[in-house]
Order: C-alpha cells, then structure tokens, then sequence
C-alpha cells in the first residue's frame, strides 16, 4: 500500500466508523501522541517556562481537560515558543495533536480526527523510516495500520481473523 492508498483508506475508515469507535479512537491516538518520552528530546530554550508548564499539564490532562481549557493553555503553549522555526519534532508532534484534539472536542469534526490519524502515522515514519510505496512493509507501520483498522472498524479485524481460520 503506497501513502496515498493509505491515507485514503484512513479517511474511509473515519468516515464509516461510528460515533463510538471515533471517540475510542481519537481517545487513544492523541493520547499516544502527547506521551512524556515524545517530549524527552525537546531543550529547555525552546519554550518559555510557563508554556512548558502548559503543555505538561494539557498532556497528562488530555482526556479529562475541556476544550476551553485546552485552548487556554495551547495560547499559553503558543505565546511561549521561543524559536522561529525547527521545533523538535516531538514537541511539534504534541502540540499538533493537542490543538486538533482541542477542535474535535469543540466541533466534534471528524476531519481533526483523520489529522491525528496522520499525526500518528507520521510518528511511525519518523521513527522507521517507511517506504512511500510499500508503507506497510515494516512491522510497526504495519501495527500502527492494525491499531487505526481495529478502533476504526472492528468488524474489520474479526473478518482476517475468520478468513485465517
């Protein structure tokens, strides 16, 4: 499956899944997305103190922080970036995540939902190295693949599983 393929078959899967399996799977995608190891790498120069305080408390409050909330502290995350560009990509990752979790939450757009999908598809990627044209090929892909499929869709994992039998 080339990225393209891919990302097509993503957005398919939000589109048909139900109001459910999207909450469960934006749940536990920007979850994985603001984990503390993503923010390991980033140095202390490049966010103020309080905004590394904001993105500490909205990352381990993810799933129990109200959208106003959440937007406060992405403004106080925002105001306190101290580099013009070339964030860590950890902190990107983060960050990218809380502010489409945040729309979700006020919008319940299930739009947001796919950029998290490709959020976490790309954290894969940086962390693999995928070949655009066979991007399943390596076996964390390839779970990362499985783990979108089965909150998705999970009719979808209990047809492989009969079709193996």
């Amino acid at each position: 499956m080339d990225y393209s393929e891919l990302e097509a078959d993503v957005l398919r899967l939000i589109v048909g899944a139900t109001e459910g399996g999207v909450r469960a799977f934006g749940e536990e995608t920007v979850t994985r997305l603001v984990r503390p190891e993503l923010l390991s790498g980033a140095a202390e120069d490049e966010l103020t103190e309080e905004a590394r305080s904001a993105l500490t408390t909205a990352c381990a409050n993810v799933l129990t922080i109200s959208a106003a909330e959440l937007h406060d502290r992405l403004a106080t995350i925002y105001d306190g970036i101290l580099v013009d560009d070339d964030l860590d990509p950890g902190l990107l990752t983060a960050i990218s995540a809380l502010a489409h979790w945040k729309s979700y939450l006020e919008q319940n757009r299930r739009g947001e939902l796919y950029e998290l999908a490709i959020r976490s598809i790309e954290d894969i990627d940086h962390e693999v190295s995928a070949d655009l044209d066979d991007f399943l090929a390596t076996p964390q892909m390839a779970a990362e693949y499985e783990r979108i499929r089965r909150l998705l869709d999970p009719s979808a994992g209990q047809e492989r599983g009969a079709r193996r039998r």
